[in-house]
């Protein structure tokens, strides 16, 4: 059975197989917890970006999608970067946030991981509202977790950098029902 852990933290920090990046479409850094990782992880990170931006993506990395490179300096084995959509009032892009979790999940099996570290996708600058990303989000791993092979992921974290936020998702994981 895979274990969910909610914690309070730096991300950059965390020795997991796998380390979510919040990232801008561009995968060239940005602030946040996109900047914490590529100062954190040094410039391997950003050079793996880069060949992804010439090679894969060369218009970006669509939101909701996901695509790992190197972890660099950081205790990670590789960084999966994801890019979540900018809340809106007008227009539902909920199904592009469980995507961006969906996908980074789906990356982190495809290369082996066993433990994997998220954010709260979506719910920094792009403005998603806490409570509504960190039920989509714990809603939507396990969902996905049930879905997965027995063993394959033995961790997931999510390692949030306010306490508002720990207490949003730690609601939400009460709130959800196990699948």
């Amino acid at each position: 059975m895979t274990s969910i852990e909610i914690t309070r933290g730096d991300i950059t920090g965390q020795d997991v197989d796998a380390i979510v990046n919040a990232a801008n479409n561009s995968l060239l850094g940005g602030g946040g917890v996109d900047g914490a990782i590529h100062r954190a992880g040094g410039p391997d990170i950003l050079d793996e970006c880069r060949r992804l931006r010439a090679t894969e993506f060369p218009d970006g990395l669509p939101t909701g999608s996901a695509a790992a490179t190197t972890a660099g300096r950081l205790a990670a084995r590789m960084v999966i970067h994801t890019v979540g959509p900018v809340w809106s009032e007008r227009e539902d892009r909920s199904g592009l946030l469980a995507s961006a979790y969906r996908e980074s999940l789906r990356v982190a099996l495809d290369r082996g991981a066993a433990s994997i570290a998220f954010p709260a996708i979506s719910a920094g600058v792009y403005g998603w509202p806490m409570d509504d990303a960190a039920r989509i989000a714990i809603t939507t791993i396990r969902d996905e977790l049930a879905c997965i092979p027995t063993g394959s992921i033995e961790l997931v974290r999510f390692v949030l950098f306010s306490e508002q936020a720990r207490s949003a998702f730690a609601s939400a994981a009460d709130a959800a029902p196990a699948s």
